[in-house]
């Protein structure tokens, strides 16, 4: 960037603003590029007078290098509200200096906040920072500004107040003007918010993680007609009305809503979907109507409607009169004769179709946007923003935690780091005298979250977008399977690599597998493997059995099924394991009368549509598990649906000793215990066959030495190996064989109409008349 291309105005000039990153959101600093801090005379470090509708201060630190062409300067939320402006505007910067200052009153930014603690943390929080009498300033946890300058390094890395953000008001300071604090400021700290001082102490972009599309989106639908309604007018068009914000629980849409009024500096009317409904006749409409009209005469203005879906349900499902006179009272307003001018109506709701259809077409809400499960860069994100004031220690890495919250929505995220923050003060409650009224400095000076908290709080805290289905979190690891190397590598290719490498994929243009078909005799270790595979892909995993999907409604089987895929993809990565898969997805047309309602062969159609309809499976994988293959509908093993049939067989002499390796571990065995020996005596035993051995040693060997054995001998293997058997026969074996150069075979065969004899595998007979 040219110096001559930058308007200065006595060392003065005029950037445009752009948001800041969310991990230096209330650092109070501004990022703008080199050329237009020598424009103005100033260094990194310096302070800076910034002024849109009001001047606030920051201190200047060096733009991000995809900045350094561009006459920007990125400020956070709270810098945004003290300047009242607003991403795209323009605000007019100047160094500037700034004196120590003797007295500096601090307030709660919120009214519900009351606030106790010692002013000497809140001053080594505040410590070098830069502000004005009127402005909003946040607390901040142990956490360095990215590239921060040696310089300002004490600055930006004092201790946390409080194991959350805290909003304070700045009432006064001695001198007036622009002040730091230092060693010598006094410092108060009021308990209670002041109605005079308040400021924009809402909730703003910063404050909401993961959501970059969607907050563009919303500017281009809700601010622009707000600040510039002069350019629909131009191009001779009506503005959007409204915005429907739609996805699971938790996801922040409330919370987005909020942030964007208060971003657009706009007047905002919260309307909570039973809240409107009156006992009297007419009293619902009039109410809505109400706001409506208060909306109007203070416009710009955003009307928010959360939970739209207990308002506006759909008018043929409905019976009572009430409901429907409320949604065609809701649409003449969205619509009538009255034009709106600058008032936009945002509506939440996590049942889209529940909602009438009438206002779901343009005019009424002119565009949906989906806010779904956040992504690891989103969770990220997100993460960011809750521990923004926690005093985290140097083990705690949010990269970590983020890519392992699979499925964790941003309440989710939030109860962690709450659950987090109450194992930390849990260590600390033997220190506490609970007969006094405070905690001394010492110790909450040693206060901070460990890594280990965040683990502990993990096992507490489940995904709210997986608590209808039964999620387990895999503690199954490779090294935990021994002799089924051939049919985990599989796996691992056809599931671990393209969960964690899409990208490779994509360069060669073929698509990952959908699905796995695991058979074998029983006790091989089938399920063990897709736990494993879920595991190291760091997947979600949700186990489910065919009585879980099975009903005896008409259509809920087929229900359950499409419920089961739609949550899989909100919280994709994911893995589906259905076990014994064979009684939920027998071959069509294998049994039942004729008056029997046909309910697998209905389930069996809902699979197939999920595993290759219409709708992508993006990241969802489906393990089905059986010892039956023979009875699986062909159509499901054919290429697209399961991709890979993978035998999972009895292992060999190396994986017996590898099992009895894994299963002995833990037990105390006596020097003459041989596991290759043992290995070499259990021909065609299973995974589960070994740990049964294994078992009844222990059971022996405490029966003949009494509670107090310390050692398992040989003898008691011995005695073991006698009382157990191998559950596979050679004929099972051959038959085993025989189905891996058939099933291939049946799954471009149509089934014939006729009985499978379960384990026989020769065709089956047409039925004869009367049959």
């Amino acid at each position: 960037m040219a110096d001559a291309a930058i308007e200065v105005e006595d060392r003065t000039i005029k950037l445009q603003v752009a948001a800041a990153r969310q991990e230096e959101s209330g650092h109070g600093i501004a990022r703008l590029a080199r050329a237009s801090l020598s424009a103005i005379g100033a260094m990194e470090g310096d302070v800076l007078e910034i002024t849109g509708k009001r001047p606030t201060v920051a201190r200047a630190m060096l733009a991000y290098p995809e900045d350094e062409e561009l006459q920007v300067i990125r400020l956070d939320g709270l810098q945004r509200g003290n300047a009242e402006t607003g991403s795209g505007e323009h605000v007019k910067v100047r160094k500037a200096e700034s004196r120590p200052a003797q007295r500096v009153v601090f307030a709660p930014a919120h009214r519900e906040m009351r606030l106790q603690g010692p002013a000497i943390a809140l001053k080594r929080n505040f410590f070098g920072r830069p502000m004005v009498q009127g402005d909003l300033v946040a607390t901040t946890g142990q956490q360095q500004v990215a590239d921060l300058p040696p310089q300002l390094r004490r600055m930006f890395n004092a201790p946390a107040y409080a194991l959350t953000q805290i909003r304070l008001n700045v009432v006064s300071t001695t001198p007036k003007g622009i002040v730091h604090i230092d060693e010598h400021t006094e410092i108060e700290l009021r308990e209670v918010f002041e109605e005079a001082h308040a400021t924009r102490g809402d909730v703003n972009y910063d404050d909401v993680g993961g959501m970059g599309d969607t907050i563009r989106q919303l500017r281009e639908m809700v601010e622009l007609p707000l600040r510039y309604p002069e350019l629909f007018t131009r191009l001779g068009v009506d503005p959007p009305k409204g915005v429907l914000l739609h996805g699971p629980p938790g996801t922040g849409k409330t919370r987005l809503a909020q942030a964007v009024a208060t971003e657009s500096d706009a007047n905002f009317f919260t309307i909570n979907g039973p809240e409107i409904m009156g006992s009297g006749y007419g009293d619902s409409e009039k109410a809505l109507r109400e706001v409506f009209d208060e909306a109007a005469k203070a416009a710009p203005s955003i009307i928010f409607i959360d939970e739209i879906d207990s308002i506006a349900p759909k008018r043929t499902q409905v019976h009572g009169e009430a409901e429907k006179r409320l949604v065609a009272q809701l649409l003449t307003l969205m619509d009538g004769l009255n034009a709106r001018a600058n008032v936009v109506v945002i509506a939440a709701t996590n049942r889209p179709d529940a909602i009438d259809e009438a206002l779901r077409r343009p005019g009424r809400f002119d565009r949906e946007i989906v806010i779904g499960v956040p992504d690891e860069t989103g969770r990220r994100e997100i993460l960011a923003i809750h521990t923004r004031g926690m005093p985290l220690a140097e083990g705690v890495d949010l990269k970590e935690l983020a890519r392992t919250t699979h499925g964790f929505v941003g309440a989710d995220i939030a109860a962690l780091t709450r659950e987090a923050a109450i194992e930390a003060v849990r260590r600390i409650m033997p220190r506490l005298d609970l007969e006094a009224r405070t905690i001394p400095v010492e110790v909450l000076e040693t206060l901070s979250v460990e890594r280990e908290d965040f683990v502990a709080a993990l096992k507490r805290v489940q995904p709210s977008a997986m608590r209808e289905v039964m999620v387990q979190v895999p503690n199954i690891g490779w090294d935990d399977i021994g002799g089924l190397d051939d049919a985990a590598l599989k796996l691992k290719e056809g599931i671990e690599l393209p969960l964690k490498n899409p990208e490779s994929f994509h360069r060669l243009g073929i698509r990952p597998a959908k699905g796995f078909l695991l058979y074998g005799p029983p006790g091989t270790g089938k399920t063990l493997l897709a736990k494993a595979v879920a595991k190291e892909a760091e997947a979600n995993f949700i186990s489910i059995k065919s009585s879980d999907l099975l009903s005896k409604w008409y259509g809920e089987s087929e229900q359950q099924i499409a419920r089961l895929f739609a949550r899989a993809r909100q919280v994709a990565p994911c893995v589906i394991f259905i076990d014994e898969i064979d009684s939920l997805v027998p071959a069509r047309g294998t049994g039942g009368s004729v008056g029997e309602p046909q309910v697998t062969a209905r389930v069996v159609n809902t699979i197939l549509a999920e595993m290759d309809g219409m709708e992508e499976l993006q990241s969802v994988v489906l393990i089905g598990a059986t010892n039956r293959p023979a009875l699986v509908d062909p159509a499901l093993l054919r290429p697209g649906r399961f991709d890979e049939l993978v035998y999972v067989g009895t292992p060999d002499q190396t994986g017996r000793e590898h099992i009895l390796g894994i299963h002995t571990a833990k037990m105390p065995l006596a020097e003459d215990v041989s596991l290759a020996d043992i290995a070499a005596r259990t021909e065609r035993f299973t995974g589960a066959d070994l740990e049964d051995v294994v078992r009844r040693a222990g059971l022996i060997a405490i029966r003949k030495q009494g509670a107090g054995v310390d050692v398992v001998r040989r003898e008691d293997f011995e005695d073991a190996l006698e009382d157990s058997r191998a559950t596979v026969t050679e004929e099972m074996e051959t038959e085993y064989a025989k189905m891996k150069g058939e099933l291939k075979k049946r799954a471009m065969e149509v089934a014939p109409i006729g009985f499978i004899v379960p384990g026989m595998l020769e065709p089956t007979r047409e039925r004869k008349h009367g049959e």
